[in-house]
């Protein structure tokens, strides 16, 4: 039998419920999905000498001054009259309520049927994070109002209720993150969610990221768990490499590196990015070990048609990449020509246009075959990008601009990295930066 809490929350008290005193809100709280009153002590003024006991209302004390309690059947008929009176006055409150949370119900199936799918590059429900999103929303109050501010984001443009939503999220999520000294899943999964450029959990995550020898110790415990917190990383990690983003305000923090290359297993396919773990790699060490050969020479693993030509173009706009790195930050003449980094024989407008031909081709597939890795085109955003900033090669080419143009109008993002490269070509400056360019729209996009 469920005893008062005398020490736990006040709802709790209210509702005669055992409570397990946590804060900012109790977990029975969450889980039943309603507002948490707190822990703060109230002063309860009394119309008499005393405020509880056989006394109570009464102002002085004697038997004679105690008024009449009424019966409990009696109690019961006026708080009815009362609820009777209330809907009387607003007759449409409940149903406006019941009315709303539907229609938020309603947004956030469509989200696990078709927004979900827009964080994938493979199929969402075969990743980790379908299954659990429910699950997910019950432990984070964030978590909810962000997939359905989400979805709004895809339906349409900036609205009211879509600012809503978003702000209610971020308010809940900033006080999770305030009260906790671990992220949780639910909350990490939340943030990810919130930063719809991926990029605002760098400093969460210089706080809050766990270290090896804890996660082992957790593995232990909860295998299950510990494979979804790696999965969680993991998308932080793709989200915080040195070319997955354009017009980035703060430096990358090398989460894949310091977390997700020691942690998990070097094989297979990330689902968010597509991409092989051990291209991940590669990526991951630009600025650090990563050459123009190691790109070069990566090996490949087995996958679809599809997936290899995807693989193709990341492959090659990261030999790119590292060459518009040099050209913004020579090399220091000091560094004998033995140390000079490893460079492939392959010309720069060879590389852009076989990454432009894979490109073609997975889009041709894609329509041949509509079923096969039916979300893969979601990450052709990068090397596309890439090389669009190639100035000298598509100012000569401008059936290779086109070509562009129709890859990157899929959704209001590309639109806005279109712009850039637009600008970009109109200018033909090969020294202009298009950070400095994004930095000076105010502009800060993932390139997923």
């Amino acid at each position: 039998m469920l005893t008062r809490s005398h020490t736990g929350c006040w709802t709790c008290k209210r509702r005669r419920r055992r409570c397990d005193n946590g804060r900012p809100a109790c977990q029975n709280c969450r889980e039943r999905r309603v507002d948490c009153e707190g822990y703060e002590v109230r002063l309860k003024w009394g119309a008499g000498i005393a405020s509880r006991g056989r006394f109570t209302g009464a102002d002085k004390p004697i038997q004679d001054s105690v008024p009449p309690r009424q019966k409990g059947r009696q109690r019961d008929l006026g708080r009815k009259e009362k609820e009777k009176e209330n809907r009387a006055r607003d007759p449409d409150g409940s149903q406006l309520e019941a009315r709303r949370t539907k229609a938020e119900d309603a947004i956030f199936d469509e989200f696990m049927n078709d927004g979900i799918n827009t964080l994938h590059s493979t199929t969402a429900r075969d990743s980790m994070l379908h299954p659990r999103l429910p699950q997910l929303c019950q432990e984070s109050n964030a978590l909810y109002p962000i997939c359905i501010a989400f979805q709004l984001a895809l339906s349409s443009t900036v609205t009211p209720q879509f600012c809503e939503y978003f702000d209610t999220a971020l308010r809940t999520f900033r006080s999770e993150l305030a009260c906790s000294t671990t992220l949780s899943d639910a909350t990490l999964t939340s943030g990810l969610l919130l930063s719809n450029a991926w990029l605002a959990l760098d400093h969460a995550s210089r706080r809050h990221a766990p270290n090896p020898a804890k996660r082992r110790s957790r593995q232990r415990r909860s295998t299950i768990s510990v494979f979804f917190r790696l999965h969680l990383l993991e998308v932080m990690g793709v989200m915080d490499l040195h070319c997955s983003a354009v017009g980035r305000q703060s430096p990358h923090i090398g989460i894949w590196r310091r977390y997700c290359q020691l942690a998990t297993p070097r094989h297979g396919v990330e689902p968010v990015s597509g991409l092989p773990r051990t291209l991940l790699d590669i990526f991951a060490g630009i600025g650090i070990e990563t050459t123009e050969q190691t790109f070069w020479d990566w090996p490949g693993e087995p996958g679809s048609f599809l997936q290899c030509y995807l693989w193709e173009a990341h492959r090659l706009a990261g030999i790119l990449t590292l060459r518009r790195d040099k050209a913004h930050v020579p090399l220091p003449e000091s560094i004998s020509a033995w140390r000079q980094p490893a460079k492939c024989p392959a010309d720069t407008t060879v590389l852009v246009a076989r990454i432009l031909a894979s490109i073609d081709a997975l889009r041709l597939a894609s329509i041949e075959r509509p079923l096969e890795d039916a979300y893969i085109r979601n990450a052709i955003i990068l090397p596309v990008f890439i090389a669009g900033l190639e100035i000298d090669v598509l100012c000569r080419k401008p059936e290779w601009q086109q070509m562009i143009r129709t890859s990157l109008r899929t959704s209001h993002q590309c639109e806005i990295l279109l712009g850039l490269l637009e600008e970009i070509w109109q200018r033909a400056d090969p020294s202009l930066s298009v950070h400095d360019l994004a930095r000076q729209r105010g502009i800060e996009m993932g390139l997923l």
